[in-house]
């Protein structure tokens, strides 16, 4: 046999491997009962079936469905000037990507998801990423990157149509204030009640403002010296805030009620739109990407090292829809409860962001769009195995509302989850918490987790500083998407109010960011506070709305990526989008009509009021604002069901105009400027293996890339530079510009 041909047989056998472990790892997982599952299992299912999609499903779509072509130039080659259009690594553009994707999303969704068991919600994650979230971003990175890097709502313009490019940019806008709603609320959540917490977060505001001076007048540019700074001053801050829940006037001053913690937040958020972005909002940044990124690697270690088992069951009583934490059967609503686990809309609005303008290889768009967020799906299995890895009855106690916590407890343990009210209080004082019952919102149940795990694994009894570490881990990005999202919302609805009257457009104008600034936190904020006054939780509205938000954002993108594929001549291959397209319409559809019209007042919002309206024992001032909460609920869902409909009807009318060839393939790509096979020959020469010395200096670079420090470092190079003044006041003020322009960026959830 030819060295070819055993190689051949080889690889064969290997991949037959991967299949087979595969394939026995999803028939335990689904099939296992009685003993607590050992949570390797769903690692080996979960790297099994990325690799497999990756290798096979993601090559298909790059050489048979996409034709990715090295020799077409991308736009930082066809347009680089330094600034906006860049020639970046393949790796560094793999980290900056998955940074911008990698929010709070796939970290809480599946917490709330463990309701139904650890099986429904995993399927979904890995089933659902594969063959949907992956393809998205795939899709979307290739179709901006061939149009110059143009953003969704742009490209849905010109490929579907002006209408469409209207409605898509009024479902973002929308979209985004639910979105800020949600995760505001789940910080409210976190630190309500929680001297610990409170401190460690209230620390970060004095640290980034003093991070900001530093960079603005002392150092101008010098992004990770100060980052460096910022992370040690924040993990001094969840040491110290130990003493802060130990000492009784302190631990009093820091303990805040949800709704006055709800006001920091809404005050906060009006503040980070409207303040400079180099004092508050760009240092913060820097602190949570480092945070998150090396927290997530943390926790996959100590996953790995600890092999914990799973003690939730693989299905729960409450797929039937009687969930304690929120209300819905199973189908529809572990999907949109998962949501960006799987498939995220928001990464299509990442995906034409700043990726494709710096991406210098069409090959690179498959690992970096598809790969990612295959990674980001990981990110999900790790938050699924986290929260199951706790006892059941603890885990419902920790996310069940209810004002009575004896009999929480009681009600809990009659489903079969044993649990009792000295177990939660002792578990509450080993956190440094004043209580644990009826902390839903997802984060605090992640944060027990993943305390557990790192005392498990690295030993000791610091059960308290792993938690408020986790929490202050989750709080930070959160909230830096929240201050982002406000900012980058700011910006569309000026756009948006200066198509009425141009003033109101105006981003130098500082009345005009004002009012912009006030009516968006006004409305995110009045989601956000009636969640967190709703006697039923608030996460059995908020949440839901958040998934069929982010789901249907997802249908918008599908829409374009059909359209295009029927343009470029695919029609054999559309089913690629259109059965994720389906699929995501028929259950965000389903769970939007469910939450509208349901006639169980725990699901529907118009059965939760006519059953308010039933209610003697409210107080009439308290009565009349649910009344009004759960009609514009209601309103909201269905004004977000209808921007995507019609979306979705222009769509198939242009596919049907497409397809009877009765509308003409006008693909809107831009005009390909090929390059020449010596300028590959030159790059494949000087690629190779990294050693262990190149993967340390890429590490750096892509520290250096994700801090800012690397267009910092380009701009002091550029010859406007050079002009004669101050030389630290100029560079200061060049630096705060470089910060306003990179926040106009979208953020992801």
């Amino acid at each position: 046999m030819s060295h070819s041909a055993s190689q051949k047989v080889l690889f064969v056998l290997a991949w037959l491997g991967v299949g087979a472990l595969g394939v026995a790892s999803y028939i335990i997982l689904s099939f296992h009962r009685g003993e607590p599952l050992n949570a390797g299992w769903i690692l080996s299912a979960a790297i099994c079936t990325y690799c497999i999609g990756y290798r096979f499903y993601s090559k298909w779509i790059a050489t048979k469905l996409l034709v990715l072509d090295d020799h077409r130039a991308t736009p930082c080659e066809s347009h680089e000037d330094g600034r906006d259009f860049v020639k970046t690594n393949k790796w560094i553009v793999f980290g900056h990507h998955f940074a911008a994707i990698s929010g709070p999303g796939p970290l809480v969704g599946p917490v709330l998801a463990a309701q139904f068991g650890y099986l429904p919600g995993t399927l979904w994650i890995l089933i659902g990423v594969v063959l949907g979230g992956a393809v998205q971003d795939f899709a979307i990175l290739f179709c901006s990157t061939r149009r110059d890097g143009k953003s969704l709502g742009e490209m849905v313009k010109e490929e579907i149509g002006s209408f469409a490019g209207v409605i898509a940019l009024l479902a973002i806008l929308s979209i985004m204030i639910i979105l800020i709603a949600v995760l505001g609320f789940i910080v409210v959540k976190a630190l309500a009640e929680s001297p610990w917490g409170t401190f460690t977060i209230a620390a970060t505001m004095p640290i980034a403002i003093l991070m900001g001076f530093y960079l603005r007048f002392i150092r101008p540019g010098q992004v990770l010296e100060v980052t460096v700074m910022g992370v040690v001053l924040l993990l001094l801050s969840v040491y110290a805030g130990k003493f802060v829940y130990e000492n009784a006037a302190w631990s009093h001053a820091f303990t805040l009620t949800a709704p006055q913690l709800a006001w920091c937040v809404i005050v906060y958020g009006l503040a980070a739109s409207i303040l400079p972005v180099w004092m508050l909002l760009a240092p913060r940044d820097y602190l949570s990407t480092f945070m998150k990124l090396g927290t997530i690697g943390a926790l996959a270690l100590g996953i790995f090292a600890v092999m914990p088992p799973v003690q939730m069951p693989a299905i729960s009583r409450f797929v039937d829809g009687s969930g304690p934490i929120f209300a819905g059967k199973v189908f529809p609503f572990c999907f949109i409860t998962i949501a960006c686990g799987a498939i995220s809309g928001f990464h299509s609005l990442i995906a034409s962001g700043i990726t494709p303008k710096i991406i210098t290889r069409e090959s690179y768009v498959r690992p970096v769009g598809y790969g990612c967020m295959l990674l980001e799906s990981a990110v999900a299995i790790m938050a699924m195995i986290a929260a199951c890895t706790l006892e059941p009855g603890t885990y419902f106690a920790i996310n069940t509302p209810s004002a009575d916590s004896a009999a929480m407890v009681h009600k809990i343990t009659t489903w079969g989850f044993p649990v009792t009210v000295e177990q939660m209080n002792s578990l509450a004082h080993h956190l440094g918490e004043k209580t644990m019952f009826d902390r839903g919102g997802g984060a605090p149940t992640l944060a027990v987790g993943m305390a557990q795990i790192f005392s498990q694994c690295i030993g000791g009894s610091a059960m308290g500083l792993w938690y408020h570490f986790a929490i202050m881990f989750e709080a930070l990005f959160i909230l830096t998407t929240v201050d982002a999202g406000t900012r980058v919302g700011r910006f569309l609805l000026q756009a948006f109010l200066g198509s009425i009257w141009k003033p109101l457009g105006d981003m130098r104008s500082y009345p005009a960011n004002i009012f912009a600034s006030v009516l968006l936190v006004s409305a995110w904020g009045y989601f956000m506070y009636g969640g967190v006054l709703d006697p039923l939780g608030g996460i059995r509205s908020l949440w839901p709305l958040f998934g069929i938000a982010n789901q249907l954002l997802a249908v918008v993108a599908f829409c374009l990526a059909t359209t295009v594929l029927l343009k470029m001549g695919r029609r054999r291959f559309i089913w690629v989008t259109l059965l994720p397209l389906v699929w995501l319409s028929t259950v965000t559809f389903t769970a939007g009509y469910q939450k509208i019209f349901s006639p169980d007042p725990n699901i529907g919002f118009l059965a939760q009021l006519r059953w308010l309206r039933l209610q003697n024992g409210i107080p009439p001032e308290k009565l009349s604002k649910m009344l009004f909460n759960a009609q514009l609920d209601a309103w909201v869902a269905g004004i977000l069901m209808c921007l995507v409909g019609a979306i979705l009807l222009v769509s198939a009318l242009r596919w049907i105009g497409l397809l009877g060839g009765r509308s003409p393939l006008d693909l809107r790509e831009t005009a390909p400027v090929w390059l020449a096979d010596e300028i590959l020959a030159v790059e494949r020469a000087r690629g190779g293996r990294f050693g262990w010395f190149g993967w340390f200096f890429l590490l750096l670079a892509l520290a250096k890339h994700l801090s800012g420090q690397t267009q910092w470092d380009r701009v002091q190079n550029h010859p406007t530079c050079c002009v004669e003044c101050s030389p630290t006041k100029f560079q200061g003020e060049l630096w705060a510009q470089l910060e306003e322009k990179r926040f106009k960026s979208p953020r992801c959830c």
